[in-house]
């Protein structure tokens, strides 16, 4: 064989080891490019099972299926289990002559053993050998059988290379596959609607008709002030729903200008305005399939309010600059904190649209309307901010809990976070005080909240929580207590005498 013929082949077998993905398919072109070019007879790929130390044939050219199925050896049982064993090539020139010879695929007549040659070469990975790679043809002198091993040890360097990659893929598709399967539990029990934290009767409301709605393809409207969770409500919702494995694609109409809304919605072709140098896919093309939540709706310009009450109605769109018709399979949900009957009196929302958008409205109470989650929910975030922040805050002061409670929240539950997740990062104790909180909480004229105390009053409440505090954590131990508030025994039971605090009640 010349060697520009030996150039072609092996660019013909690289070209077949990366043609597909799936390893068999190619080792089985690999062996048929041999077959061809080599003239051989028969070729095998065998490859040795680390756990049970067998060696099993993988794929063959000119073998039956049955054979390649029953065919095993052992490590160095045979020509090719002592190849695999020691890691050094053979070649037989005659078969016949070599008692080694193990006949199992029985693909060779007897008459014709003794004219066949053999050869067997290693796979290795590294220094380890993982399998061989053999071929038998009619007998054509010693120098064809050194060019034949020549040629078969760099396809067998090519296949482990090959096997390699292969297997470094497939670990990375399985580990991108755990990952996305975590993920995706990960989301669902995140925004499992079992997990929105409320027991109040409104909040059980929004349970039940998130339950209702979920498994339904029906268009959503959730109302609410701002804060109070509606897009928790809206993931909730499609992770609960069929459309689960599709995307769930989410637009602050409020964030983007009027003049991008409608690209970013449907799209735009090439050209279509300045700067549109590539044409682009609109969060409604993203979203076939699964879900699109669309967030301050009542901001929506009145010329995209059509096109998106065509999608409502049609399922159908066209890009920005596009004459070509899309149809989109998504489910809209929608959220505002608007009066959307006033604008639509006002002709600042067109009246179809909101008919085909409330469909199925779900009201998400205010914080002040349902005033016994508040502590569940400064519980839930006190937890949250305190692990995240390496704290051993546990607990929050009978104070601090009236003042939360009397606060009117015109936050709602995002203030609440914000108000824990800041008393968390400023508190060095075991408990959240009132003097923790933002000065919101503890100014009387913002928060209507504080009695009309004088200052020598708020000075000894506070000195008596403080040393109510230090009692319970060292159960009743006025030694320990003074050394927590840093004073001495003698300060401690003057105050707790004074205060009507008997130290004994702690233990």
């Amino acid at each position: 064989m010349r060697s520009i013929e030996e150039i072609s082949l092996l660019y013909e077998i690289s070209e077949a080891l990366n043609e597909h993905m799936d390893m068999k398919k190619s080792l089985y072109k690999v062996l048929g490019i041999l077959a061809d070019c080599l003239e051989l007879i028969k070729g095998t790929v065998t490859l040795l099972d680390p756990a049970t130390q067998e060696i099993r044939i993988e794929v063959a050219h000119g073998i039956s299926e049955k054979a390649k199925k029953r065919v095993r050896y052992k490590l160095g049982e045979g020509i090719t289990g002592r190849v695999i064993q020691t890691g050094k090539p053979a070649v037989i020139p005659r078969m016949s002559d070599d008692p080694s010879f193990l006949h199992r695929t029985d693909s060779r007549a007897p008459t014709e053993i003794k004219e066949y040659s053999f050869i067997c070469v290693p796979v290795k990975k590294g220094s380890i050998v993982v399998g061989a790679l053999s071929a038998d043809r009619h007998y054509d002198g010693e120098e064809w059988l050194k060019k034949g091993e020549k040629i078969m040890s760099v396809v067998a360097t090519m296949i482990a290379r090959h096997v390699i990659n292969l297997e470094a893929l497939q670990l990375e598709r399985e580990s991108l596959k755990k990952e996305n399967t975590r993920l995706k539990s990960e989301l669902e029990n995140r925004y499992s609607f079992t997990n929105i934290i409320g027991n109040s009767n409104k909040m059980r409301e929004v349970f039940q008709m998130i339950s209702q709605v979920s498994r339904s393809n029906a268009t959503v409207l959730i109302r609410g002030e701002s804060g109070t969770g509606k897009e928790l409500v809206a993931n909730s919702i499609h992770y609960n729903s069929l459309r689960n494995n599709h995307p769930f694609v989410k637009i602050n109409c409020a964030a983007l200008p009027e003049n991008l809304i409608e690209s970013e919605l449907f799209g735009h072709e090439q050209g279509a305005f300045t700067g549109a140098l590539h044409q682009k896919k609109g969060k409604f093309e993203l979203a076939h399939r699964g879900t699109i939540f669309l967030d301050e709706i009542g901001t929506m310009d009145m010329s995209v309010q059509v096109k998106l009450l065509r999608v409502l109605q049609e399922k159908e769109f066209e890009r920005v600059g596009g004459h070509k018709t899309i149809k989109s399979d998504v489910r809209i949900i929608a959220a505002t904190n608007s009066n959307l009957e006033a604008m639509v009196e006002d002709r600042t929302f067109r009246d179809d649209l909101y008919f085909r958008l409330n469909v199925f409205p779900i009201y998400m109470p205010s914080l002040r309307m349902r005033r016994t989650d508040i502590l569940l929910l400064a519980d839930h975030f006190l937890e949250k901010y305190a692990r995240e922040n390496f704290k051993d805050i546990k607990r929050f002061s009978t104070p601090a809990i009236d003042m939360m409670m009397e606060y009117h929240w015109p936050g709602n539950v995002r203030e609440l976070e914000n108000c824990m997740e800041r008393a968390v990062l400023i508190c060095n104790e075991g408990a959240i005080h009132s003097y923790h909180l933002p000065p919101s909480l503890q100014t009387g004229q913002t928060s209507e909240t504080l009695p009309n105390l004088s200052l020598e009053e708020a000075k000894l409440n506070l000195e008596r929580e403080m040393i109510l505090d230090a009692m319970k954590n060292t159960r009743g131990n006025v030694k320990n207590a003074a050394k927590l508030l840093k004073t001495t025994v003698r300060k401690v039971s003057y105050k707790a005498e004074k205060l009507g605090i008997n130290y004994k009640d702690f233990r």
